[in-house]
């Protein structure tokens, strides 16, 4: 009877594994979105997505924490958060976000840059590897970084939210020499525009885990490895909330999206 029931329980183990797997193939390719791009960049800071089940949907990625305080980055499937202090830890996995992006990453493409790369000239390299026009494009870059100029956000406290935009007076910068880490990232298509950010989008992890944020600014040290996964779905969870239901999406928020990317008015 003993035997029977390891026997069972070993049936069950591996049933499981097997349930776990399949859902990962299911989901490779394929880009998740937990809440619209638009919406957050208006003002809908609120979280309403849990850590634990974002992580169901990807191993890497990037996004923002409840209230705004800081930046989100994901990686080997850990979600750490930089707040606007600096401080850089793993999350609870019980809080929640109000927008973050993740696939499962597994690289198609993998090239060793064998010279300095600065932001311009790294992003021209990045555009003749995702040259088609409609392509989904994970991207992580990972070695030494010459320089790194990172920002996050204070947190809000009082409703309705001042739009991120007009809140770009308040950020904080970090720059950092020298330092070993990790760049999270995607480069989305025009099409995706309003429920993502299209175009380049990178946040930063140091080596140690005790530094990132919404990368502004760099310069590559040499034998960078620059890693691609090319993705060809996605998909997009919706707030179910009575601010997003109410939210005005007719507004053109394609000027802000570019000022909060960059760190300012252009």
């Amino acid at each position: 009877m003993k035997r029977f029931n390891i026997a069972i329980l070993s049936l069950v183990s591996l049933a499981l594994i097997s349930a776990q797997v399949k859902a990962q193939q299911k989901n490779f390719n394929q880009l998740f979105t937990a809440g619209h791009a638009n919406a957050f960049i208006g003002g809908l800071y609120d979280g309403f997505y849990p850590y634990w089940q974002l992580k169901q949907h990807g191993n890497f990625g990037l996004g923002a924490p409840d209230k705004l305080d800081g930046e989100l980055v994901i990686l080997e499937g850990k979600i750490y958060q930089t707040q606007h202090t600096g401080k850089t830890f793993e999350v609870d996995p019980k809080s929640l976000t109000p927008f973050a992006a993740v696939n499962y990453f597994h690289a198609d493409k993998a090239i060793k840059l064998s010279t300095e790369y600065n932001k311009a000239s790294l992003m021209a390299l990045l555009d003749s590897i995702t040259a088609n026009s409609i392509g989904i494009y994970a991207i992580h870059l990972k070695g030494k970084f010459k320089h790194i100029k990172t920002r996050a956000f204070p947190p809000v406290n009082q409703k309705p939210y001042t739009p991120l935009a007009q809140l770009l007076n308040k950020q904080h910068f970090f720059e950092y020499k020298a330092l070993d880490g990790d760049f999270v990232g995607y480069n989305l298509p025009a099409y995706m525009e309003g429920a993502n950010i299209t175009g380049y989008h990178f946040h930063f992890i140091s080596a140690e885990r005790n530094a990132g944020g919404h990368v502004i600014d760099f310069t590559t040290e040499k034998d960078m490895m620059v890693e691609i996964d090319f993705l060809d779905s996605f998909t997009v969870q919706f707030p179910q909330t009575n601010d997003f239901k109410s939210f005005d999406f007719k507004k053109d928020r394609s000027e802000e999206v570019k000022s909060v990317e960059i760190g300012k008015k252009e």
